[in-house]
């Protein structure tokens, strides 16, 4: 990976390291969406400060507004943002490749032996090592999402709604996209956007860009088509 070459790279990290930490959260990634968000944000935010929680937590927003996994959009999104084309694929590839290995795994075993005993005892533990990973994970993303009272409201509202009631999905994002568009609107300090920022304590990437979009994310028809 160590002759791939990105241009006009203005950060510390190289590919070949990215790479490896991409690999390394993509081995990790258990529990789900909220399992894999949890590990990426605890890698790249906490441990290699490589892009800030205002920023991560922004992108995550993105992601869950568009159809399909929001956890690989998320590092595919995060590996453009850094490596740009090169990096997303990779980021986004990467973070595939060990369910694809896993299930490739099972599949052969089922098909050969059947239902394995030990396989299924496996599984029958590994059910309540996940739900505590999820459970970990949504707390520790939690926090760090829900700011105020408000925002804690909205996210119990939003749980009562689908759980108990079984709203639409769809209709919870969009009653909650207005909330926060009108309460921005109307100038509520609990819905204030938090800035990126800069210095040198800053996350790499953002250090880099602040809060101005980065050259190679700026929209043309070309690079649309």
């Amino acid at each position: 990976m160590s002759s791939v070459s990105i241009p006009d790279q203005s950060h510390s990290v190289s590919f070949r390291e990215a790479f490896f930490v991409w690999l390394k959260i993509a081995a990790l990634s258990f529990g789900g969406p909220a399992g894999q968000i949890a590990v990426m944000h605890r890698i790249l935010v906490d441990e290699k400060r490589w892009i800030s929680e205002s920023r991560f937590l922004h992108a995550l927003n993105y992601c869950m507004l568009l159809p399909g996994p929001e956890a690989q959009q998320l590092a595919t999104y995060i590996g453009w943002l850094m490596h740009r084309t090169a990096g997303g694929i990779m980021a986004g590839g990467l973070f595939i490749l060990p369910g694809v290995f896993a299930i490739m795994g099972l599949s052969y075993i089922y098909a050969a032996y059947g239902n394995v005993g030990f396989i299924a005892a496996l599984f029958f533990g590994l059910k309540a090592a996940v739900l505590a990973i999820v459970i970990q994970a949504v707390v520790r993303v939690g926090r760090r999402a829900l700011r105020n009272n408000v925002m804690i409201a909205i996210a119990a509202i939003a749980f009562v709604a689908i759980f108990f009631f079984n709203v639409s999905f769809p209709i919870i994002i969009i009653a909650a996209g207005l909330i926060g568009f009108l309460g921005a609107k109307s100038g509520r300090p609990e819905f204030e956007a938090v800035t990126h920022g800069g210095g040198k304590e800053t996350a790499l990437v953002d250090n880099l860009l602040s809060d101005e979009t980065p050259e190679h994310a700026r929209p043309t028809a070309a690079r649309a088509v």
